[in-house]
């Protein structure tokens, strides 16, 4: 039987909170799909335990078999149970140290307003800070201070365009939703070729521009949409819209994307429920 690893972000990918309209039938088939048996289901997301937990009641989202989260500083299988192994793995680009512990050395950066304890873990320390900032050179200076402390990151800028803030995401330098999804997939057994990532931000696009098979849902951001609108690579599907009556939005573009790839997947969902 051909296993498939199905990779989805989670806010205004999977999750309709965006400002663009979800397909009433979307959530629907993105449910009947991930419950077949060939499917394994991982969410790959900023949001940590407990906020995971919380869109899954909220939603009413299918129950994954893995989370990736805090944008990849964590992983868990399907019982909660975390990964020592990838701690371990992660943890001396940060020469042992804690997400306090790095804030004490960035606090020195005026911009940076951390966010709430909730949204903090061992290895990753989020911040918000002014949108209107200029990002480029925040991060520029940001790298030399770590780097400078020998300490080895993985910053990560996006924006919340909805509560019109910038995100900064510290994490360690072999921490991201790609590192995350590739140890997945080599200590789960999976193929890469039949793996794909669904996403549609900033912190997602070191996974859409991989050689990792993915999909960029139609409600994406538009700098997202711009900074890839020039890759000629084969691995990335741009939703449009219009399978199966639906628009391309959130999750109806995750079903487009993934009976791209998977030719067999458009037969299972063209089958009443």
């Amino acid at each position: 039987m051909k296993r498939l690893l199905l990779c989805t972000d989670l806010d205004r990918t999977l999750i309709p909170n965006g400002t663009q309209p979800e397909s009433p039938e979307a959530r629907s088939r993105f449910r009947l799909l991930v419950s077949r048996k060939e499917v394994t289901l991982a969410y790959v997301t900023g949001r940590n335990r407990a906020l995971v937990e919380q869109a899954i009641t909220e939603f009413g989202l299918p129950q994954p078999d893995f989370v990736i989260g805090d944008v990849g500083a964590t992983i868990y299988s399907s019982d909660w149970k975390q990964w020592d192994e990838w701690d371990d793995h992660i943890a001396p680009d940060w020469q042992g140290l804690t997400h306090d512990d790095l804030y004490r050395v960035l606090c020195v950066f005026p911009v940076l307003r951390r966010q709430e304890q909730n949204k903090q873990s061992r290895h990753k320390l989020s911040f918000h800070v002014p949108v209107e900032t200029d990002a480029r050179k925040l991060v520029a200076e940001i790298d030399q201070r770590l780097k400078y402390a020998d300490i080895r990151a993985n910053l990560i800028w996006s924006i919340d365009a909805a509560a019109g803030l910038g995100l900064l995401d510290v994490l360690p330098a072999g921490a991201s939703k790609l590192h995350a999804i590739r140890f997945l997939i080599s200590r789960s057994g999976f193929d890469s070729e039949t793996a794909i990532f669904a996403g549609d931000s900033g912190n997602d696009l070191n996974v859409l521009m991989s050689d990792i098979p993915s999909v960029l849902v139609a409600n994406a951001d538009a700098e997202v949409k711009s900074l890839v609108a020039n890759e000629n690579k084969h691995t990335l599907y741009i939703a449009k819209g219009g399978y199966l009556g639906m628009n391309g939005n959130y999750s109806a573009g995750i079903l487009e994307g993934a009976a791209h790839y998977w030719p067999e997947v458009d037969a299972w969902l063209r089958v009443q429920p």
